[in-house]
């Protein structure tokens, strides 16, 4: 016999379409727009980003997780970049089996000028687009939906903890 699914309902729907419309021109605007100005992916744009957060050379497994990709995908990113000198990969100092990845000063710059025109985009596209009270919908929004699909916060304690810990100990190290 076969089984029922439930359907949405015309809310629900309404809600989901929107939520899908999103989902797929914000992508594509990003990776435009960094495409345009910087010649970096969103992707690449993320990664970058991670390792000046971390302050530190990263693990690629720790790397994968924080950008939520597979480690064959970071791995070939990783290689692109580093042919553009953009990042290093180096013998992890704890693991010899591990490569740990670096940003280099090339790379700091890059992402440097990739910044601005990248914040001009999400604040012209998403926050001046919503009042401040949307802005905490929004946010209580992705974070219900980040919650369901991360139950167990891996993701969040990454980026949240992981390696915000990361840059506190790199710049305590410095003073």
């Amino acid at each position: 016999m076969p089984r029922l699914v439930p359907r949405l309902d015309e809310q629900e729907s309404a809600a989901w379409l929107a939520l899908v419309s999103l989902l797929e021109l914000l992508p594509s605007a990003l990776d435009s727009q960094l495409q345009r100005d910087s010649e970096l992916t969103h992707f690449e744009f993320a990664v970058l980003s991670m390792l000046k957060f971390a302050g530190e050379p990263i693990r690629m497994s720790e790397l994968a997780a924080a950008t939520s990709a597979t480690l064959p995908r970071l791995s070939h990113v990783v290689s692109r970049l580093q042919r553009r000198e953009l990042v290093e990969k180096v013998a992890s100092e704890t693991d010899r089996r591990a490569t740990d990845v670096v940003l280099t000063d090339a790379g700091r710059r890059i992402l440097v000028r990739a910044t601005p025109g990248h914040i001009a985009l999400v604040r012209r596209a998403v926050i001046d687009s919503l009042s401040r009270e949307q802005l905490e919908q929004l946010t209580a929004i992705a974070d219900s939906i980040t919650n369901a699909l991360d139950p167990d916060r891996r993701f969040a304690a990454l980026v949240d903890g992981g390696l915000e810990t990361r840059a506190l100990r790199a710049r305590s190290s410095t003073t």
